[in-house]
C-alpha cells in the first residue's frame, strides 16, 4: 500500500511540474551572456602621442583615462563600460585622417575626442562627415573646423573657444576691468592668427565705445619693432594689444618699455609659454593675456589634485581640460538619447545646453557647433610667473 501511494505521489509531482513548465508557454532558460563587445561603448581619441605636440597629447590621454576610470567605477553609461581607444596622429593631417578611418571603420567607435590642431581637425572632417560619426576637437580654434564656406559640418564640434570670441574677451577685459578707453594694436601682418585676432579685438573694443588710436603691423620674422612703437607712443594708449606668439610679444614689450611706453600690455593665447617671461624679463610684468584654461583656476583644483596624485606631475594646460570637457559632452549626449547611434549622438551634441564640464558650463551653438559664451581665462604675469586673474565670460 505504501509503495502504491509513493508511486501515485511521484506521478502527481511529475504532472504538476509539467503543467508549471507549460504555464509560460516555454520552458525557463538561463539568459545568454552578451558578447564582451556589447558591454562597452567605444570612444575614440585622436591625439599626438609623439612629436613636438606630444607633451600636450600625453597629458590629454592621461586625463581621459583617469576620468573614464571614474565613470566606469560609478556604473558606466547606459549600464555599459566606456572603452577609450587612442591612436597617435603625430599632429599631422595625413596621420589624423588615417587614425579617423581606423577608429570609425575598424574599431566602430561612436564618437571621437580630438584632434587638438585646427589643420588636423579640418582634414579629419573629410572622414567623419561621410561616415556620420561626430568628433569634438579639443583646442582647434580655427572657425573652419566646424563651418566651411558658410556650410555647417554636421559631425564636427569643438570644446574650445574660437578666435572671434577670444578677441571679444580681450576687448571686454581691457574696457571693463582695466578701464581702458584708448587702445593700440601691434600685429604680425603675415600671420592669419595675429591679423584676425587684432581685427576681432578692434571691432569689439570700438563697439563698446573705445577708440583704436594706432594699428601698426610688422612682417613675420621681424624682431625690431621700434619704428612701429615710435608711432604708437605719441598716441598714449591705455592698453597695447599684441596678438602674436610669445617671442614677438616679449621682444615688443621690452622695446616698448625702453621707449617709455606706459600702456598695459595685453595678448592672446599665443603668449602662453614660459618663453614669454624668459625673453621679456621685467618688461612683461603686469601684462595680461587670454587663455583657454589655467592651472590656477580655482574651479578645477580637485581635478588638478587628482591628476597630480595619480601621475606625480601637473597636467599640461589647456588640452587635458578641453579633452575632459569633450568626453563629458559625448557622455551627456549618449545619456540624453539613450543611444549609441553616432547620428543621434551628433544631433544631441548640437543641442547641448548648460552642461557642467570642467571649465564651466557648456552650451553648443547648433548653427556653428562652437561653445556659446564659454569662459575664457585671463592670466597675468606677476613676479616672474603666470598667475590666474579671473575667469571671463562675454556678455
Amino acid at each position: 500500500m505504501v509503495r502504491k501511494l509513493t508511486m501515485l505521489a511521484t506521478i502527481g509531482l511529475l504532472v504538476l511540474s509539467t503543467l508549471a513548465g507549460c504555464a509560460g508557454g516555454k520552458p525557463e532558460t538561463k539568459p545568454e551572456a552578451k558578447p564582451a563587445e556589447e558591454q562597452v561603448i567605444k570612444i575614440g581619441h585622436e591625439v599626438a602621442l609623439t612629436g613636438d605636440s606630444s607633451m600636450w597629447g600625453q597629458s590629454e590621454k592621461n586625463a581621459l583615462e583617469m576620468v573614464v576610470e571614474k565613470i566606469n567605477k560609478e556604473g558606466g553609461v547606459l549600464g555599459k563600460q566606456i572603452k577609450l581607444i587612442a591612436y597617435d596622429n603625430r599632429a599631422d593631417a595625413t596621420e589624423g585622417v588615417n587614425v579617423a578611418r581606423r577608429l570609425i571603420h575598424q574599431d566602430k567607435v561612436v564618437a571621437i575626442i580630438g584632434p587638438a590642431q585646427s589643420g588636423v581637425a579640418i582634414a579629419v572632417s573629410s572622414v567623419t562627415e561621410p561616415a556620420q560619426v561626430p568628433f569634438v576637437a579639443t583646442t582647434a580654434t580655427n572657425p573652419k573646423v566646424t563651418v566651411d564656406n558658410n556650410v555647417l559640418k554636421k559631425y564636427a564640434f569643438r570644446a574650445c573657444f574660437i578666435d572671434p570670441f577670444q578677441g571679444t574677451v580681450a576687448a571686454q577685459f581691457a574696457y571693463t576691468d582695466l578701464g581702458a578707453r584708448k587702445a593700440a594694436i601691434l600685429y604680425d601682418v603675415g600671420s592669419d592668427y595675429s591679423s584676425w585676432l587684432g581685427k576681432y579685438f578692434a571691432e569689439a573694443f570700438t563697439k563698446m565705445g573705445g577708440e583704436i588710436v594706432a594699428n601698426e603691423a610688422f612682417r613675420s620674422g621681424e624682431l625690431d619693432f621700434r619704428a612701429m612703437l615710435g608711432k604708437i607712443k605719441p598716441k598714449n594708449p591705455d592698453v597695447l594689444f599684441i596678438p602674436t606668439m610669445q617671442k614677438e610679444a616679449a621682444l615688443a614689450m621690452k622695446q616698448a618699455r625702453d621707449l617709455k611706453i606706459k600702456a598695459t600690455f595685453l595678448g592672446g593665447d599665443g603668449w602662453a609659454s614660459p618663453d614669454l617671461i624668459t625673453l621679456g624679463g621685467s618688461a612683461v610684468e603686469g601684462s595680461y593675456f587670454v587663455n583657454i584654461a589655467s592651472l590656477e583656476d580655482p574651479e578645477i583644483q580637485d581635478f588638478i589634485a587628482e591628476y597630480r596624485q595619480r601621475y606625480k606631475a601637473d597636467p599640461v594646460m589647456p588640452n587635458p581640460i578641453m579633452a575632459v570637457d569633450a568626453l563629458y559632452a559625448i557622455v551627456d549626449a549618449i545619456k540624453r538619447t539613450q543611444s549609441t547611434d553616432p547620428v543621434k549622438i551628433a544631433e544631441a551634441l548640437a543641442q547641448t545646453k548648460d552642461l557642467k564640464v570642467l571649465s564651466g558650463l557648456l552650451t553648443i551653438d547648433p548653427n556653428t557647433h562652437d561653445p556659446v559664451n564659454k569662459p575664457a581665462v585671463i592670466q597675468g604675469v606677476k613676479e616672474g610667473k603666470f598667475v590666474f586673474v579671473k575667469k571671463y565670460v562675454t556678455k
